[in-house]
Protein backbone atom coordinates (compact mmCIF):
# COMPACT_ATOMS: atom_id res chain seq x y z
CA UNK A 1 0.00 0.00 0.00
CA UNK A 2 1.05 3.54 -1.01
CA UNK A 3 2.93 5.56 1.94
CA UNK A 4 0.55 8.42 1.89
CA UNK A 5 -2.64 6.16 2.06
CA UNK A 6 -1.36 4.80 5.02
CA UNK A 7 -0.83 7.87 6.24
CA UNK A 8 -4.21 9.43 5.63
CA UNK A 9 -5.53 5.89 7.05
CA UNK A 10 -3.77 6.45 10.67
CA UNK A 11 -4.64 10.03 10.97
CA UNK A 12 -8.61 9.33 10.79
CA UNK A 13 -7.81 6.90 13.46
CA UNK A 14 -6.17 9.08 14.95
CA UNK A 15 -8.84 11.66 14.94
CA UNK A 16 -11.42 8.83 15.55
CA UNK A 17 -9.66 8.02 19.18
CA UNK A 18 -8.90 11.85 20.16
CA UNK A 19 -12.61 12.68 18.81
CA UNK A 20 -11.35 14.95 16.99
CA UNK A 21 -12.72 16.59 13.69
CA UNK A 22 -11.48 16.34 10.20
CA UNK A 23 -12.63 19.09 7.18
CA UNK A 24 -11.19 17.01 3.92
CA UNK A 25 -8.87 19.41 1.66
CA UNK A 26 -8.61 18.62 -2.14
CA UNK A 27 -7.87 21.93 -4.31
CA UNK A 28 -9.90 24.33 -2.00
CA UNK A 29 -11.59 25.57 -4.96
CA UNK A 30 -15.31 25.37 -3.75
CA UNK A 31 -14.74 26.10 0.16
CA UNK A 32 -17.08 29.07 -1.46
CA UNK A 33 -19.84 26.69 -1.80
CA UNK A 34 -19.55 24.63 1.54
CA UNK A 35 -18.23 27.05 4.31
CA UNK A 36 -15.76 26.93 6.78
CA UNK A 37 -15.71 25.22 10.30
CA UNK A 38 -13.01 26.88 12.71
CA UNK A 39 -11.97 24.47 14.55
CA UNK A 40 -11.65 21.60 11.81
CA UNK A 41 -8.25 20.47 11.39
CA UNK A 42 -7.79 19.43 7.84
CA UNK A 43 -6.82 15.97 6.04
CA UNK A 44 -5.17 17.32 2.77
CA UNK A 45 -5.77 15.36 -0.20
CA UNK A 46 -3.48 16.98 -2.08
CA UNK A 47 -0.26 14.38 -1.61
CA UNK A 48 -2.06 11.58 -2.76
CA UNK A 49 -2.04 12.20 -6.24
CA UNK A 50 -0.92 10.85 -10.02
CA UNK A 51 -2.83 8.60 -12.35
CA UNK A 52 -2.80 5.07 -11.83
CA UNK A 53 -4.54 3.45 -15.03
CA UNK A 54 -5.46 4.92 -18.45
CA UNK A 55 -6.78 2.02 -21.14
CA UNK A 56 -7.75 4.70 -23.75
CA UNK A 57 -9.44 1.77 -25.80
CA UNK A 58 -11.58 0.84 -22.50
CA UNK A 59 -12.22 4.53 -22.51
CA UNK A 60 -11.65 4.83 -18.61
CA UNK A 61 -9.07 6.43 -16.90
CA UNK A 62 -8.40 6.12 -12.88
CA UNK A 63 -6.55 8.43 -10.50
CA UNK A 64 -5.99 9.40 -6.96
CA UNK A 65 -7.42 11.59 -5.14
CA UNK A 66 -5.45 14.90 -5.47
CA UNK A 67 -4.58 14.66 -9.06
CA UNK A 68 -5.76 18.37 -10.70
CA UNK A 69 -8.33 17.89 -12.34
CA UNK A 70 -6.71 20.12 -15.58
CA UNK A 71 -4.29 17.15 -15.30
CA UNK A 72 -6.43 14.53 -16.23
CA UNK A 73 -8.09 16.27 -19.36
CA UNK A 74 -4.58 17.26 -20.86
CA UNK A 75 -4.11 13.28 -20.88
CA UNK A 76 -7.39 12.83 -22.11
CA UNK A 77 -7.28 15.55 -25.03
CA UNK A 78 -3.83 14.10 -25.96
CA UNK A 79 -5.57 10.78 -27.49
CA UNK A 80 -9.00 12.46 -28.37
CA UNK A 81 -11.03 12.37 -25.29
CA UNK A 82 -12.78 14.08 -22.57
CA UNK A 83 -14.49 14.00 -19.71
CA UNK A 84 -17.78 15.13 -21.45
CA UNK A 85 -20.31 17.02 -18.53
CA UNK A 86 -17.94 19.29 -17.82
CA UNK A 87 -16.47 19.68 -14.74
CA UNK A 88 -16.59 23.41 -13.22
CA UNK A 89 -12.69 23.57 -11.96
CA UNK A 90 -12.99 27.21 -10.38
CA UNK A 91 -9.96 28.86 -9.61
CA UNK A 92 -7.41 28.39 -6.97
CA UNK A 93 -5.31 30.78 -4.65
CA UNK A 94 -3.32 32.02 -7.41
CA UNK A 95 -6.22 32.56 -9.37
CA UNK A 96 -5.37 29.26 -12.13
CA UNK A 97 -7.75 26.57 -13.02
CA UNK A 98 -7.85 24.16 -9.99
CA UNK A 99 -9.86 21.84 -8.53
CA UNK A 100 -9.09 17.82 -8.29
CA UNK A 101 -10.96 14.96 -9.17
CA UNK A 102 -11.92 13.77 -5.95
CA UNK A 103 -13.16 17.45 -5.19
CA UNK A 104 -15.18 16.80 -8.60
CA UNK A 105 -16.48 13.96 -7.97
CA UNK A 106 -16.85 14.57 -3.67
CA UNK A 107 -18.94 17.94 -4.94
CA UNK A 108 -20.53 16.12 -8.06
CA UNK A 109 -21.02 19.25 -10.05
CA UNK A 110 -21.38 19.46 -13.92
CA UNK A 111 -20.98 22.23 -16.22
CA UNK A 112 -22.79 23.41 -19.02
CA UNK A 113 -22.86 20.01 -20.84
CA UNK A 114 -24.84 18.05 -18.32
CA UNK A 115 -28.21 18.16 -19.56
CA UNK A 116 -26.90 16.18 -22.36
CA UNK A 117 -24.86 13.72 -21.38
CA UNK A 118 -25.58 13.50 -17.53
CA UNK A 119 -23.91 14.34 -14.94
CA UNK A 120 -21.03 13.02 -12.34
CA UNK A 121 -22.19 10.10 -11.26
CA UNK A 122 -23.37 8.74 -14.18
CA UNK A 123 -19.68 8.00 -15.33
CA UNK A 124 -18.17 7.10 -12.14
CA UNK A 125 -16.95 3.03 -11.89
CA UNK A 126 -15.41 2.54 -9.23
CA UNK A 127 -13.73 4.28 -6.02
CA UNK A 128 -11.57 3.77 -3.02
CA UNK A 129 -12.70 5.15 0.31
CA UNK A 130 -11.55 6.58 3.20
CA UNK A 131 -14.41 6.37 6.21
CA UNK A 132 -14.78 7.22 9.48
CA UNK A 133 -12.79 4.86 11.27
CA UNK A 134 -9.55 5.12 8.87
CA UNK A 135 -10.69 2.00 6.78
CA UNK A 136 -10.29 1.78 3.62
CA UNK A 137 -13.04 0.64 0.91
CA UNK A 138 -13.60 -0.54 -2.40
CA UNK A 139 -16.55 0.36 -4.31
CA UNK A 140 -17.21 -1.09 -8.01
CA UNK A 141 -14.34 -1.32 -10.75
CA UNK A 142 -13.13 0.00 -13.71
CA UNK A 143 -15.97 -1.30 -16.40
CA UNK A 144 -19.63 -0.88 -16.22
CA UNK A 145 -20.40 -4.58 -15.30
CA UNK A 146 -18.51 -4.27 -11.92
CA UNK A 147 -21.19 -1.84 -10.83
CA UNK A 148 -23.52 -3.88 -9.22
CA UNK A 149 -25.65 -4.40 -5.48
CA UNK A 150 -25.52 -1.31 -4.24
CA UNK A 151 -23.58 1.43 -6.20
CA UNK A 152 -21.70 3.66 -3.34
CA UNK A 153 -19.54 4.61 -5.99
CA UNK A 154 -22.15 6.82 -7.39
CA UNK A 155 -23.74 7.50 -4.16
CA UNK A 156 -20.43 9.49 -3.31
CA UNK A 157 -20.59 11.86 -6.20
CA UNK A 158 -22.28 14.75 -4.18
CA UNK A 159 -21.66 13.80 -0.86
CA UNK A 160 -19.48 16.57 0.35
CA UNK A 161 -17.05 14.36 2.42
CA UNK A 162 -19.57 13.36 4.62
CA UNK A 163 -19.12 9.82 3.94
CA UNK A 164 -15.65 10.13 4.17
CA UNK A 165 -12.29 10.71 1.92
CA UNK A 166 -12.43 9.79 -1.43
CA UNK A 167 -9.02 8.37 -2.32
CA UNK A 168 -8.86 7.01 -5.57
CA UNK A 169 -11.76 7.69 -8.32
CA UNK A 170 -12.16 5.71 -11.63
CA UNK A 171 -14.17 7.01 -14.44
CA UNK A 172 -15.70 6.21 -18.16
CA UNK A 173 -14.79 8.79 -20.98
CA UNK A 174 -15.98 9.93 -24.21
CA UNK A 175 -14.15 10.76 -27.18
CA UNK A 176 -14.47 14.50 -28.26
CA UNK A 177 -17.17 15.52 -30.05
CA UNK A 178 -16.29 15.91 -34.11
CA UNK A 179 -18.05 18.89 -34.66
CA UNK A 180 -19.24 22.13 -32.49
CA UNK A 181 -21.24 25.12 -33.16
CA UNK A 182 -22.53 28.05 -31.24
CA UNK A 183 -25.40 29.76 -32.20
CA UNK A 184 -27.50 33.13 -30.72
CA UNK A 185 -30.33 34.16 -30.77
CA UNK A 186 -32.20 37.21 -29.00
CA UNK A 187 -35.15 36.46 -27.43
CA UNK A 188 -36.81 37.24 -24.06
CA UNK A 189 -37.25 34.33 -20.96
CA UNK A 190 -40.78 32.91 -21.73
CA UNK A 191 -39.81 32.48 -25.51
CA UNK A 192 -36.52 31.15 -24.51
CA UNK A 193 -37.91 28.42 -22.47
CA UNK A 194 -40.40 27.59 -25.01
CA UNK A 195 -38.27 27.06 -27.81
CA UNK A 196 -35.89 24.68 -25.78
CA UNK A 197 -38.49 22.71 -24.24
CA UNK A 198 -39.31 22.36 -28.15
CA UNK A 199 -35.75 21.91 -29.51
CA UNK A 200 -35.60 19.26 -26.94
CA UNK A 201 -37.96 16.87 -27.98
CA UNK A 202 -36.31 16.78 -31.63
CA UNK A 203 -33.40 15.09 -33.02
CA UNK A 204 -31.04 17.97 -32.97
CA UNK A 205 -27.42 17.65 -31.28
CA UNK A 206 -28.20 19.88 -28.65
CA UNK A 207 -25.28 19.95 -26.13
CA UNK A 208 -25.71 23.12 -24.23
CA UNK A 209 -27.98 26.32 -23.73
CA UNK A 210 -27.61 29.14 -21.65
CA UNK A 211 -30.08 31.95 -21.16
CA UNK A 212 -29.25 35.71 -19.66
CA UNK A 213 -30.54 39.37 -20.37
CA UNK A 214 -32.63 38.11 -23.43
CA UNK A 215 -29.71 36.22 -25.15
CA UNK A 216 -30.23 32.90 -25.68
CA UNK A 217 -27.16 30.85 -26.57
CA UNK A 218 -26.78 27.09 -27.76
CA UNK A 219 -24.06 24.54 -28.35
CA UNK A 220 -24.34 21.78 -30.69
CA UNK A 221 -22.12 18.53 -30.90
CA UNK A 222 -22.14 15.65 -32.98
CA UNK A 223 -21.35 14.34 -36.14
CA UNK A 224 -20.72 17.25 -39.29
CA UNK A 225 -23.06 16.44 -40.76
CA UNK A 226 -25.96 16.79 -37.46
CA UNK A 227 -24.66 19.91 -36.27
CA UNK A 228 -24.62 21.55 -40.09
CA UNK A 229 -27.88 20.12 -40.45
CA UNK A 230 -29.22 21.78 -37.42
CA UNK A 231 -27.30 24.88 -37.85
CA UNK A 232 -29.08 25.42 -40.91
CA UNK A 233 -32.60 24.88 -39.21
CA UNK A 234 -32.52 26.94 -36.73
CA UNK A 235 -31.28 29.67 -37.60
CA UNK A 236 -29.45 32.32 -35.44
CA UNK A 237 -26.47 34.29 -35.43
CA UNK A 238 -23.27 31.64 -35.77
CA UNK A 239 -20.56 32.53 -33.36
CA UNK A 240 -17.46 31.47 -34.29
CA UNK A 241 -15.52 28.22 -32.75
CA UNK A 242 -12.76 30.44 -30.81
CA UNK A 243 -15.28 32.68 -29.25
CA UNK A 244 -17.98 30.28 -28.75
CA UNK A 245 -15.06 27.46 -26.99
CA UNK A 246 -14.11 30.58 -24.60
CA UNK A 247 -17.62 31.71 -23.67
CA UNK A 248 -18.60 28.09 -22.80
CA UNK A 249 -15.70 27.70 -20.77
CA UNK A 250 -16.27 30.51 -18.92
CA UNK A 251 -19.37 29.82 -18.13
CA UNK A 252 -18.53 25.80 -16.97
CA UNK A 253 -15.61 27.87 -14.81
CA UNK A 254 -18.34 30.18 -13.47
CA UNK A 255 -15.81 33.41 -14.77
CA UNK A 256 -18.42 35.27 -17.27
CA UNK A 257 -19.84 38.24 -16.52
CA UNK A 258 -23.10 36.98 -14.44
CA UNK A 259 -21.31 35.16 -11.67
CA UNK A 260 -18.89 38.01 -11.44
CA UNK A 261 -21.26 40.43 -10.64
CA UNK A 262 -23.10 38.04 -8.64
CA UNK A 263 -20.12 38.09 -6.33
CA UNK A 264 -19.73 41.59 -6.90
CA UNK A 265 -23.27 42.25 -5.35
CA UNK A 266 -23.17 39.62 -2.44
CA UNK A 267 -20.11 42.03 -1.66
CA UNK A 268 -21.41 45.30 -2.16
CA UNK A 269 -25.05 45.03 -0.84
CA UNK A 270 -25.87 41.53 1.20
CA UNK A 271 -27.11 39.92 -1.34
CA UNK A 272 -26.92 36.46 -2.64
CA UNK A 273 -26.42 33.70 -5.80
CA UNK A 274 -28.88 30.71 -5.60
CA UNK A 275 -28.91 27.86 -7.46
CA UNK A 276 -32.11 26.39 -8.08
CA UNK A 277 -32.80 22.52 -9.52
CA UNK A 278 -36.04 22.99 -11.08
CA UNK A 279 -38.01 20.71 -13.98
CA UNK A 280 -37.32 21.86 -16.70
CA UNK A 281 -40.39 22.80 -18.18
CA UNK A 282 -41.01 24.89 -15.19
CA UNK A 283 -42.36 28.67 -16.69
CA UNK A 284 -40.73 31.92 -15.92
CA UNK A 285 -40.05 32.30 -11.89
CA UNK A 286 -42.05 35.98 -11.42
CA UNK A 287 -40.16 38.63 -8.84
CA UNK A 288 -36.39 37.50 -9.50
CA UNK A 289 -34.91 40.03 -12.85
CA UNK A 290 -31.20 39.13 -12.55
CA UNK A 291 -31.39 35.10 -14.02
CA UNK A 292 -29.63 32.76 -15.31
CA UNK A 293 -30.88 29.26 -17.39
CA UNK A 294 -29.46 26.58 -17.93
CA UNK A 295 -29.97 22.82 -18.98
CA UNK A 296 -32.78 23.32 -21.12
CA UNK A 297 -34.59 24.88 -18.02
CA UNK A 298 -33.32 22.82 -15.36
CA UNK A 299 -30.96 25.14 -13.73
CA UNK A 300 -31.27 28.57 -12.75
CA UNK A 301 -29.07 30.76 -11.31
CA UNK A 302 -30.72 33.63 -9.35
CA UNK A 303 -29.57 36.55 -7.64
CA UNK A 304 -31.38 37.69 -4.93
CA UNK A 305 -32.07 39.01 -0.66
CA UNK A 306 -29.53 36.20 1.18
CA UNK A 307 -32.50 35.44 3.94
CA UNK A 308 -35.54 35.35 0.60
CA UNK A 309 -37.50 32.30 1.83
CA UNK A 310 -39.49 33.24 -1.51
CA UNK A 311 -36.43 31.58 -3.43
CA UNK A 312 -37.13 28.24 -1.71
CA UNK A 313 -40.67 28.75 -1.51
CA UNK A 314 -41.13 29.25 -5.39
CA UNK A 315 -38.52 26.35 -5.78
CA UNK A 316 -40.56 24.00 -3.82
CA UNK A 317 -43.66 24.69 -5.05
CA UNK A 318 -41.89 24.14 -8.92
CA UNK A 319 -40.97 20.65 -7.46
CA UNK A 320 -36.93 21.17 -7.39
CA UNK A 321 -34.88 22.66 -4.49
CA UNK A 322 -32.77 25.59 -3.91
CA UNK A 323 -29.17 26.35 -2.54
CA UNK A 324 -27.64 29.26 -1.72
CA UNK A 325 -24.49 29.14 -3.10
CA UNK A 326 -22.73 32.75 -1.83
CA UNK A 327 -24.28 35.13 0.47
CA UNK A 328 -25.51 35.28 3.82
CA UNK A 329 -23.57 34.27 6.84
CA UNK A 330 -21.18 32.05 7.09
CA UNK A 331 -21.09 32.29 2.90
CA UNK A 332 -23.94 30.76 2.88
CA UNK A 333 -23.29 27.06 3.31
CA UNK A 334 -26.47 25.07 4.49
CA UNK A 335 -28.90 27.56 3.72
CA UNK A 336 -31.40 25.26 1.20
CA UNK A 337 -34.54 23.34 0.66
CA UNK A 338 -34.68 20.85 3.20
CA UNK A 339 -35.00 16.98 2.91
CA UNK A 340 -38.26 15.21 3.16
CA UNK A 341 -38.02 13.40 6.43
CA UNK A 342 -37.93 10.14 4.97
CA UNK A 343 -34.75 11.08 2.84
CA UNK A 344 -33.47 12.89 5.56
CA UNK A 345 -33.53 9.10 7.73
CA UNK A 346 -31.54 7.59 4.91
CA UNK A 347 -28.96 10.45 4.85
CA UNK A 348 -28.14 9.99 8.46
CA UNK A 349 -28.48 6.45 8.24
CA UNK A 350 -25.61 6.29 5.95
CA UNK A 351 -23.35 8.78 7.75
CA UNK A 352 -23.61 6.47 10.70
CA UNK A 353 -22.57 3.41 8.84
CA UNK A 354 -20.00 5.07 7.15
CA UNK A 355 -18.49 7.60 9.65
CA UNK A 356 -20.15 6.75 13.09
CA UNK A 357 -17.88 8.82 14.84
CA UNK A 358 -18.57 12.10 13.57
CA UNK A 359 -15.03 12.61 11.82
CA UNK A 360 -15.50 13.95 8.88
CA UNK A 361 -17.14 17.51 8.65
CA UNK A 362 -19.45 17.47 5.49
CA UNK A 363 -18.79 20.08 3.54
CA UNK A 364 -22.56 20.88 2.82
CA UNK A 365 -25.61 18.94 3.02
CA UNK A 366 -25.58 15.56 0.86
CA UNK A 367 -27.83 16.24 -2.35
CA UNK A 368 -27.61 12.82 -4.28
Amino acid sequence: MNDTLIGLAERVRQATAAKAILRIRGGNTKSFMAGVISDAATLDMRSYAGIVDYAPSELFITARAGTPLVEIEKVLAERGQCLPFDPPRFADETGALGGTVGGMVAAGLAGPGRAAVGGVRDYVLGVLLLNGRGDLMHFGGQVMKNVAGYDVSRLLAGSWGALGAICEVSLKVLPMPVATATLRFDMRQGEALDHLHAWAGQPLPLNASVWWRDTLAIRLRGAKAAVASAVSRLGGEVIPNELGDAFWEGLRDQRDEFFIEARHAAERDKSALWRLSLPPTTPVLPSFEDTLIEWGGAQRWIVAGAEDTLVLHRAERAGGSAFRVIGGVGDGAGYATPLAPSLLAIHRRLRESFDPHGVFVPGRPMRF
